[in-house]
């Protein structure tokens, strides 16, 4: 009468891997959990475990349904962060990201490839790809020192500059990862250079952004202006966004443009269109309980993977994770932020606070599926391991060094 079914069984300890996720840590603290961490570990506790499973369900296996999954955690995080800031147009504010946009994630990116290359000893490529995959910041896992909700406010200049560097860095860094699958495809020429320059860098950031603003402004319209006296705005229809942001990367993607920059970017430009209704709120509160439901079964997938990701792991390759997290982030940033506007503590805290997470995971999918990666087990356990240090270090630290550091308390 009484059967055991594998997939009950796996609902239901998913089910309380994120019960347990987000009400454990409420024992210790008031704060909004931290529950990143938790949800890699009780992945790793519930599922490791279970012969065949790690091996079965591992990114080194079968990359496209991280691929996906992680995509759209990714342009769901993204449409959502663009649609919380309130102060877009004051330029001087942009100072800060532009900064850690052109400079800590290039030096970011050549710190960890180098390091990949002479101290791992993987080719040029792989270690490319290694640092493109770990320089970008996490616009989903870095909830803690973003900015508020739509008409929230909360735009101390920490807060702003973390969210706004999140938001474009993620599409940023592709270009890196596309040089380092041509890196692994042919050999380095000026034709090949002059070729991702002209495509990967130019054209490919430009219809992201143009697509980003079109589509963002079009669903404005749609939302508030036509018809206006039977709004869509006034429903409750916040499955709008899921569908907003489908239509801006899609269209994106389908012209060779970097959707991930046209979600962010949708998201800015959407919320420029009656900026203070309080639709934005209902909108940016959809997508963002989309976004936490995938992110949770994804990072409890990555903790039952654990087991096979970091057996390929050695002395190295924990080396270059921590490195990344303690040294080439934190310098990167600190040097590139040198005579902005930002203060000592401030500057110290956009330096070291760069969430790595599941853009991450996203790239390295992406690049396990679309071709054969040499070092790909060791890339895989580099990348799960950076993930892991910094959702427990920066996860658990986050809240209180960003209040310190703004003088504003998080609310729950």
């Amino acid at each position: 009468m009484f059967e055991f079914s594998s997939y009950h069984f796996l609902l239901a300890a998913v089910g309380l891997a994120i019960i347990l996720a987000y009400w454990l840590p409420r024992f210790v603290s008031g704060r909004e959990p931290a529950a990143s961490a938790l949800l890699i570990g009780l992945g790793w506790l519930l599922f490791g475990w279970i012969e065949g499973g790690p091996e079965a369900i591992s990114p080194t296996a079968a990359p496209k349904p991280w691929e996906v999954v992680s995509e759209l955690c990714v342009i769901v995080g993204l449409f959502g962060v663009g649609l919380r800031i309130d102060r877009v147009f004051d330029l001087p504010r942009w100072g800060p990201t532009i900064r850690l946009l052109a400079i800590a994630m290039p030096l970011t990116i050549l710190g960890v490839a180098a390091l990949g290359w002479q101290a791992a000893g993987m080719t040029l490529a792989g270690a490319l790809l290694l640092g493109s995959v770990l320089a970008p910041t996490d616009p989903v896992l870095a909830g803690d020192v973003q900015v508020g909700r739509p008409t929230e406010g909360g735009e101390h200049p920490v807060r702003f500059t973390l969210t706004t560097e999140a938001g474009l860095n993620d599409g940023l860094a592709f270009p890196f990862v596309h040089l380092s699958l041509a890196l692994g495809a042919a050999a380095l020429t000026p034709q090949l250079l002059g070729d991702w320059a002209a495509l990967d860098v130019a054209y490919r950031i430009v219809v992201g952004v143009v697509c980003g603003v079109g589509v963002g402004w079009l669903l404005g319209k749609v939302l508030f202006e036509f018809p206006r006296e039977n709004a869509l705005a006034e429903t409750e229809a916040g499955v709008f966004a899921l569908a907003g942001v489908f239509v801006a990367y899609g269209v994106t993607e389908l012209a060779e443009g970097y959707g991930f920059i046209a979600a962010f970017v949708a998201g800015v430009s959407l919320r420029r269109v009656e900026s203070e209704h309080a639709f934005h709120v209902r909108l940016h509160d959809f997508s963002e309980t989309i976004e936490h439901a995938l992110t949770a079964m994804l990072l409890i997938g990555l903790g039952a993977a654990m087991p096979v990701l970091l057996s390929a792991l050695d002395a190295t390759g924990v080396l270059i994770a921590l490195a990344l997290v303690l040294v080439i982030r934190p310098v990167a940033g600190l040097a590139s932020l040198a005579g902005s506007r930002l203060r000592g503590r401030e500057r110290l805290v956009v330096a070291f606070y760069g969430v790595r997470g599941v853009g991450s995971i996203y790239y390295l999918s992406y690049a396990g599926s679309h071709m054969e990666l040499k070092n790909e087990a060791e890339l895989w356990a580099i990348t799960a391991l950076t993930v892991l240090v910094s959702t427990v270090l920066h996860g658990f630290s986050a809240a209180f060094a960003v209040e310190r550091a703004t003088g504003e308390k998080q609310t729950d």
